[in-house]
């Protein structure tokens, strides 16, 4: 039996708290196979890092954590993120130029990005340009601006003065939340600035989002599912969610993740 280290499984439980919010102790044990002292020591470690609250036999997500920093989210559903990358690879041609907006999804994404010539990059993000960097890519301009955690996002008016010089070809996004209503979202108003200042400069949208975005309402909205051409994701949204994605004629791409629902393309109905 392979050996699960604490650090592999505070990460899963920080993973499992993040989709479902407040669960017991019983309810993690179970889900991790392991004893509910186990999980008692591994919230405590987590608690004594600011991640997480425990009252009541469980625990949740800490409010001052709810945007967990850039470090934790990007161990987070790392499958889904690796198969809505490749799927996303489909979209790019050579010579195309390509703004990607900062964000874990479509950091492992740049991760991916190889074997294609004469691209130019436009990112608010320094780890997506370092990973770009890494892949060969030299055509690669940074939007400047305020550095901002958790995220690790270039914001503010230098960002967005910089992303209207460029025109773009395809924009990946991703969004702390997607809603029928309420539209994409994230936790920060000026990283919604600079998501909307991308969008109005790329002609085609594409927004790489796994399944436990949906029906997140985040705190500012900035786009309509109207406004996006595609979305990327790895299950097959609800009934209301795909009816929405089908009447605004948004590209639906389920990708080849494990556990997926289905891993076959078609018709958001």
């Amino acid at each position: 039996m392979r050996t699960v280290y604490p650090k592999e499984r505070q990460r899963v439980l920080l993973e499992l708290l993040a989709q479902h919010g407040f669960a017991s102790y019983r309810q993690l044990a179970e889900r991790l196979g392991v004893s509910e002292i186990t999980v008692r020591r591994d919230m405590k470690a987590l608690e004594a890092q600011g991640l997480v609250e425990t009252a009541f036999g469980g625990g949740q997500v800490a409010r001052a954590a709810r945007e967990l920093p850039y470090t934790d989210k990007r161990i987070l559903q790392i499958p889904e993120k690796i198969a809505i990358a490749k799927a996303a690879l489909r979209q790019i041609e050579s010579g195309m130029t390509i703004a990607i907006a900062a964000g874990t999804t479509t950091w492992v994404l740049a991760q991916h990005i190889a074997g294609f010539q004469n691209l130019t990059f436009l990112t608010n993000s320094v780890n997506v340009a370092t990973e770009l960097s890494k892949n060969g890519y030299r055509d690669i301009f940074l939007t400047g601006g305020q550095f901002r955690t958790p995220s690790d996002a270039l914001v503010g008016p230098v960002a967005e003065h910089m992303i209207r010089q460029f025109r773009a070809d395809i924009l990946f996004v991703g969004a702390s939340g997607l809603h029928v209503d309420h539209g994409l979202s994230t936790p920060n108003v000026l990283e919604a600035a600079v998501n909307r200042a991308m969008m109005e400069r790329a002609a085609r949208v594409v927004v790489l989002a796994d399944h436990t975005k949906w029906g997140v309402e985040s705190l500012m909205s900035f786009a309509k599912l109207s406004e996006i051409d595609a979305l990327i994701t790895d299950r097959w949204p609800g009934e209301a969610e795909a009816a929405a994605l089908a009447e605004c004629d948004v590209d639906l791409i389920v990708a080849d993740a494990p556990n997926a629902e289905s891993s076959k393309r078609g018709d958001a109905q």
